[in-house]
């Protein structure tokens, strides 16, 4: 067309048409896969400890595969290769997690268990245990905000290796908690993540003693809508692996009983305090 000649009137309208009927359609794509997201009826969490970490890369697999978002509770702890949970090694392990869209929270930086409360309620003190650390396996005391600086430190290392912000919840080693600590970590910012009791999918037990088609079984049978679930990446004392042999089944018999998997960014008791 030479330069200054105006385009028919008709075609600009076809023009304008097309043009409408691409917006009308991606909108219409768009709201679709958001009403899809809003469709989860029977909603769980899934979250998952650190640990030895040599069925992390097959755990990474089975949530790719499946399409399940999960929560990471991150310690440094010992592990069967590298230098540590959160050291250099497994960095590209969590900034691919990130990528995925998971979430992370800290789970103490020495995995630090809490054993009792040492000092008065204006001036708390605790007993510790950590299991991982220069001074693993020793007892010892920490102040209220040491052991907020034990919560800080994996939290801060996630966001170096992720670079994505984690979530402002940990979870204490063992689940062991009491009403001081918990104020405590509040008090610099963190709430407490424990789980569903249906939750506690069985991966740190013997496996002489549950074997991982009983555990299956029980997950099948009793989670209800609602509930956190706990895995770990990894458990020592555990001879037959729960992960990924259970994994992968409990997750497609799950679906298949109508559950959807979400992040704790997305749990009720918790989005008030991260945000959406």
């Amino acid at each position: 067309m030479r330069s200054g000649v105006r385009a028919p009137a008709y075609g600009r309208d076809r023009g304008r048409q097309v043009s409408f009927a691409i917006v009308f359609i991606a909108f219409g794509a768009f709201l679709s896969s958001a009403g899809a997201q809003n469709q989860c009826k029977k909603p769980l969490y899934l979250t998952f400890d650190t640990g030895h970490m040599a069925v992390a890369p097959l755990v990474a697999e089975v949530l790719a595969r499946q399409q399940v978002r999960v929560t990471f509770f991150a310690a440094n702890e010992r592990t069967q290769e590298g230098d540590g949970s959160l050291g250099d090694h497994w960095a590209p392990w969590w900034r691919a997690r990130a990528a995925e869209g998971h979430e992370f929270a800290s789970h103490t930086w020495d995995h630090t268990y809490w054993r009792a409360d040492m000092g008065p309620a204006h001036t708390p003190s605790f007993r510790v245990r950590p299991s991982a650390g220069p001074r693993a396996g020793q007892d010892f005391v920490l102040t209220a905000s040491d052991y907020c600086a034990e919560i800080t430190r994996a939290s801060d290392r996630l966001k170096q290796v992720t670079g994505k912000a984690p979530l402002p919840l940990f979870r204490a080693p063992g689940g062991k908690t009491s009403p001081q600590l918990l104020a405590s970590a509040r008090a610099c910012g963190y709430a407490h993540v424990g789980w569903s009791p249906a939750g506690f999918l069985g991966d740190e037990l013997p496996s002489e003693i549950s074997s991982n088609t009983a555990l299956l079984n029980k997950a099948l049978r009793d989670v209800r809508s609602g509930d956190i679930l706990l895995a770990h990446l990894g458990i020592w004392s555990r001879k037959d692996p729960w992960a990924p042999a259970v994994l992968e089944p409990m997750i497609v018999g799950l679906k298949e009983r109508g559950f959807c998997f979400r992040t704790l960014r997305e749990h009720p008791d918790y989005a008030p305090l991260v945000g959406r």
